[in-house]
């Protein structure tokens, strides 16, 4: 499909649900680079975990699960995320979590397993 703008520019798109998705809108979600998600995560990730950390008490367990992402955003942002080990990783953590861990054992695990996977998600675009 092709429209027309305000100052009738044609774009091209396609019609998803009724809606019109510009071409021009799937290209820039498609230039975001890995390592460009990976800061933009990383950042949003120690925001939260100095937010629980300033808070305290219960807020310690959202440290926790925060804090231990940091090194795996960190070694993505700067070109160094191995895929291979990553895979391994991610799964020993999987098998690894239980319900006879601690609270912060399971926090840490699950914060772990999750920036993973999100890695490795993102990684297949």
């Amino acid at each position: 499909m092709i429209t027309q703008d305000h100052v009738l520019k044609q774009d091209t798109g396609l019609v998803e649900n009724g809606n019109m998705i510009k071409l021009t809108e799937i290209l820039k979600e498609v230039k975001e680079t890995f390592e460009n998600f990976a800061t933009t995560r990383g950042k949003g990730a120690a925001k939260i975990a100095a937010t629980a950390e300033e808070k305290g008490g219960l807020s310690l367990l959202t440290w926790h699960h925060f804090k231990v992402k940091a090194p795996y955003y960190k070694k993505a942002e700067e070109g160094k995320f191995d895929k291979e080990a990553a895979i391994k990783e991610f799964e020993e953590t999987y098998k690894k979590i239980s319900l006879d861990m601690t609270q912060i054992e399971f926090q840490r695990e699950v914060g772990r397993l999750e920036v993973l996977g999100e890695l490795l998600i993102r990684d297949k675009k």
